[in-house]
């Protein structure tokens, strides 16, 4: 029998912000599982910021997309067929096949979920969003308890959860979002003690600083531009920022750091990550987490999005903020 995926292939790679005509949905036939193969049925897709970097031609610490060749991301599905003794059809895994329905997959690339979490939150709080919450604030952050922690697109699916985790370990918690309704989450759900509307201020700094009249111990990053300079000019000495994303940057030219000389004036440490580096930590990153949500501490927001075909559209919404907490497609056959 005939399995017919559809997935999307980039067919051109992008200038500045990409646009729908650079994806495309193409149909192909899938063979049926070999010895140490899934065939899986997705149910949850996930599209993430970092997606832009690979569309480039260029050298990262992940690999470029191929044009013409099959996108890939985390996914959630159903084993269909097992040809792997330690899966058997109706298991639900995560995986990285996703932008597509159907995924010809190796078993050893599949992990099988506990599904007594809503099982979409393995592509969030318990997937690599946040695994980088967790392993920049705690590994890098080394927050303390009273120390003030500053949380730029702190309603986006990583920023939400170092909300969290910092008032979890003590911390007084100021997060940037671009929308009321994102900030009063923050506060009412997340515990925020202190937000700042990025769009409307007429000076960031000037916010920041009267949010933090004692300073700012920890500025997690997923922004950089202007919320980074505004953490160095509000930053104490030895403040410590760990470096999620700078999605500010992603799609244009990249803006000058004017204040970067604060580094050196308040020995301030500054520390690029990437999540994969802390795979060591992803069991108790999960169990942690995972007993987090279970007693009702870790909270989260999704923006879902329907039907396969609207994937290149969720993606391109990341850069205009129009998610709130992740941003996940699920297929709409399910």
């Amino acid at each position: 029998m005939t399995i017919l995926s559809r997935r999307f292939h980039l067919v051109d790679r992008p200038d500045g912000l990409p646009q729908a005509d650079d994806f495309q949905l193409v149909e192909s036939a899938l063979d049926a599982p070999a010895s140490g193969q899934l065939l899986v049925r997705n149910e949850w897709l996930s599209v993430d910021p970092y997606m832009r970097g690979r569309m480039n031609d260029r050298k990262t610490y992940i690999p470029a997309f191929e044009l013409n060749q099959p996108l890939d991301g985390a996914a959630i599905g159903v084993v269909v067929e097992s040809g792997d003794s330690h899966f058997s059809p109706g298991d639900t895994v995560s995986h990285f096949a996703g932008w597509r329905d159907l995924a010809l997959i190796a078993a050893d690339s599949a992990t099988r979920i506990d599904t007594d979490i809503p099982v979409q939150a393995y592509l969030g709080p318990l997937g690599f969003p946040g695994l980088a919450a967790y392993a920049g604030l705690l590994r890098i952050g080394n927050p303390k308890p009273g120390e003030t922690v500053f949380v730029s697109a702190a309603a986006g699916a990583v920023g939400s959860v170092v909300a969290q985790i910092a008032k979890i370990k003590g911390c007084r918690v100021i997060g940037s979002a671009g929308s009321e309704e994102k900030l009063r989450w923050l506060r009412e759900e997340a515990g925020v003690d202190a937000t700042i509307n990025y769009k409307e201020v007429p000076d960031l700094t000037e916010a920041l600083r009267a949010a933090a009249p004692d300073g700012v111990d920890i500025y997690f990053d997923n922004v950089g531009g202007a919320h980074l300079e505004a953490a160095l000019a509000v930053a104490n000495d030895f403040a410590r920022f760990p470096l999620c994303g700078m999605i500010e940057q992603y799609n244009g030219a990249p803006t000058g750091i004017r204040n970067l000389y604060s580094v050196n004036e308040k020995s301030i440490r500054l520390e690029g990550m990437i999540s994969t580096n802390y795979l060591d930590i992803w069991e108790e990153f999960q169990r942690e987490v995972g007993q987090w949500i279970r007693e009702g501490k870790m909270k989260w927001q999704e923006t879902v999005v329907h039907g396969l075909e609207n994937t290149p559209t969720a993606f391109l919404d990341l850069f205009s903020g129009k998610n709130t907490g992740k941003m996940l497609i699920k297929l709409s056959n399910h």
